[in-house]
């Protein structure tokens, strides 16, 4: 879908695989700032401004009001990207099923990937079946940054219902297996683990237990082994236990 010459300039894979709003939940309860005030930012939302408009979606990744729902729907095919990732946040904090369509059209057209990871975010957070095929698409055709945020965005299939789990767990698996870069490997690893947790214990569910130990087992990358051992420690799955405990005994296994 994408060639990662059609993103930003200077894209590096290791910075992108942050948002750029991961740190607004990392100040100190010290150093947080009072929250803007919703009406104020909602009149900024319809600003001529591009400054306005970003100041004002970013603020409602903080605040959630649903009065700017609307607004932040609209915000979505700004001409400016930075107000379009602010946008798409903005809505990730305030998940509603009105943005689901919105939000779907957006990532199929919009070029920028920083655009694209918000609205995937935003997607998960939204909990709802409609997004199911574009995040599965995007999970094997996007940029490794937003490939990556796929995969979490799928663990939030967990909320819906039983067959999007079962859905979303056959692709899972192949990001776990195939995808080049490890750390979208692990991000499929830890949502492998997430729907397994809804699951019965079936066939479906038998299969993504093996399919995490063969990750433990043979991944070239350490951080992804960790990762799919630590899946199956969360689950508490005796078979899987027993299994990780023999390989760990192999001496071996590295």
């Amino acid at each position: 879908m994408y060639d990662d010459e059609d993103d930003l300039t200077g894209f590096n894979i290791e910075e992108s695989l942050e948002s750029p709003l991961d740190r607004l939940d990392d100040a100190s309860a010290e150093d947080a700032q009072p929250l803007p005030d919703p009406d104020e930012m909602l009149v900024l939302l319809a600003s001529p401004h591009n400054q306005q408009r970003m100041l004002a979606a970013r603020a409602f990744c903080e605040i959630q009001d649903e009065r700017a729902i609307p607004h932040l729907i609209a915000l979505l095919a700004d001409p400016c990207p930075l107000i379009r990732v602010s946008a798409a946040y903005g809505l990730g904090r305030n998940p509603s099923a009105d943005a689901v369509e919105p939000l779907i059209e957006q990532l199929n057209r919009d070029w920028s990937g920083y655009a694209r990871k918000g609205i995937v975010w935003a997607l998960g957070n939204c909990r709802d079946r409609r997004s199911l095929e574009s995040l599965i698409i995007t999970l094997q055709t996007d940029i490794p940054a937003v490939r990556l945020w796929a995969a979490s965005a799928l663990a939030q299939m967990s909320g819906v219902d039983y067959e999007a789990i079962v859905r979303a767990i056959p692709f899972l698996i192949e990001g776990l297996r195939r995808d080049s870069v490890s750390a979208v490997r692990s991000n499929c690893s830890w949502a492998v683990g997430q729907l397994c947790k809804e699951l019965p214990s079936n066939v479906v569910y038998a299969t993504a237990v093996d399919a995490l130990i063969e990750a433990f087992a043979e991944d070239e990358d350490m951080g992804v082994r960790e990762d799919a051992r630590l899946a199956v420690l969360k689950l508490g799955d005796p078979r899987g236990l027993q299994v990780i405990e023999e390989i760990e005994q192999d001496p071996f296994f590295i």
